[in-house]
């Protein structure tokens, strides 16, 4: 039997969660099967990411168009692919890596190579009837991750008051994931009565968790684990804390100095934050915390490493963006002990796949995660399976882009059935 080649591949503009463009790309195989894939877009972005190819026309979507991306995939990119085999996934990101030649993606666009090498992998699994998360994990995964859901928004994802970014509810003490699922639902719906009750926002951020003027960030924490208690759960046991502060989006510059300006603390040093976080780590069940520090800040993200690394999960998302260069001398120098993984901060499959390989072999926990600006496009989730990684941040009990994947991951689970796994 031959193997199906890439017979077309071709793209649009569609629009993502914030209403703004995105590329989705079709690729079609000699065999008949037709699949798609549709790219992120994030709002709070390291300086090292895979650079989105815009086209800077402002009497477009203010200057946020895509076509430019568009045309790369249909015009430069489709053409040297027609004809490859569909399964030579690694083969296929490479050569676009290649006619690119930049080391951001910024010639083709990330968008465009990753449009494409997503909707690849997709099209190889339909073509074998695989389900995706075995095409890309092998037939023995069987791992759901434990859902770490955002339900508190502030910093760069919400106009309010509060300067962390990502206050995550996430169901350790969940005996499978369509209860832990349930746990944080119902944690998210108890705590927008919370907030009602204050009479406070319960209109969401970027990712559809609630944001409120909380008093302070402390106050944040401190309602959510009243929320977690209302709702019958143990804090710290069946639902623990994780935050995201990404800290970069506060930083005063390389400085070494943190401006919290939208709670009001004001300025602080590295040597500060690193001591508020001990002091909230002792007083509230936190089990990980992302980007306490800005993404030039190595120094400081050592040393919070070197004091909380024993007990929480420390995640680099700015400072390494899914780039193993970055997340090699992470692992040299102890800069964290996980690294957060996004598709379109690398900008194709194969080398998402080896930032992960590379974070396990170190011994290192690796966060599958979404990006602000969404599709309904599920390819997360499946992702997500086929990595192992035990954990996934893809949003809020609201907002249909952030649901859609946690619907495919219940779909998985119970395709699995007994032999799924759950675990933090």
């Amino acid at each position: 039997m031959n193997r199906p080649t890439i017979s077309n591949v071709r793209a649009m503009e569609i629009l993502d969660s914030r209403g703004n463009p995105t590329v989705r790309v079709f690729v079609q195989l000699s065999d008949g099967t037709e699949s798609s894939a549709s790219v992120p877009s994030g709002a709070s972005t390291g300086e090292n990411e895979a650079i989105e190819l815009r086209d800077g026309d402002v009497s477009r979507y203010a200057g946020k168009g895509v076509l430019r991306a568009l045309s790369n995939v249909t015009e430069i990119i489709a053409p040297s692919l027609i004809g490859m085999d569909a399964f030579e996934q690694a083969r296929i990101d490479r050569l676009m890596i290649e006619m690119d030649g930049t080391e951001n993606k910024s010639k083709l666009g990330a968008n465009a190579i990753l449009g494409v090498s997503m909707a690849v992998a997709r099209a190889a699994a339909q073509s074998v009837h695989i389900p995706l998360y075995k095409y890309m994990g092998g037939v023995g995964v069987r791992r759901l991750p434990v859902p770490c859901m955002n339900i508190v928004n502030g910093g760069q994802h919400a106009d309010n008051s509060v300067d962390i970014q990502e206050f995550m509810a996430v169901p350790i003490g969940a005996p499978c994931f369509r209860e832990g699922l349930r746990y944080v639902a119902e944690t998210f719906h108890i705590l927008k009565g919370l907030l009602k009750d204050r009479h406070l926002a319960t209109s969401v951020g970027d990712e559809g968790g609630f944001a409120p003027n909380f008093s302070s960030n402390e106050d944040a924490i401190e309602t959510i684990i009243l929320a977690i208690e209302k709702a019958g759960y143990r804090p710290g046991e069946d639902i623990a804390i994780a935050l995201d502060s990404a800290a970069t989006s506060f930083a005063c510059g390389n400085t070494g100095e943190y401006d919290l300006n939208k709670s009001g603390v004001g300025k602080m040093t590295s040597a500060d934050l690193i001591a508020l976080a001990g002091e909230w780590i002792k007083k509230y069940p936190i089990v990980l915390w992302e980007d306490p520090l800005s993404e030039n800040d190595w120094e400081g993200f050592r040393t919070f490493t070197e004091k909380y690394g024993q007990n929480i999960e420390v995640v680099g998302d700015d400072i390494f963006v899914t780039n193993t260069r970055y997340i090699a001398r992470g692992i040299k120098e102890g800069t964290a002990n996980s690294s957060l993984i996004k598709l379109n901060q690398i900008g194709t499959v194969s080398e998402t796949i080896e930032a992960v390989r590379m974070c396990r072999d170190a011994g290192w926990r690796y966060f599958l995660s979404h990006r602000s600006g969404e599709t309904e496009d599920t390819f997360l989730a499946d992702f997500a399976v086929a990595m192992d990684g035990g954990h996934l941040k893809t949003g809020s009990a609201s907002r249909s882009e952030r649901i859609a994947k946690y619907n495919r991951l219940l779909e998985i689970e119970q395709e699995l059935g007994s032999d799924a796994l759950y675990y933090w």
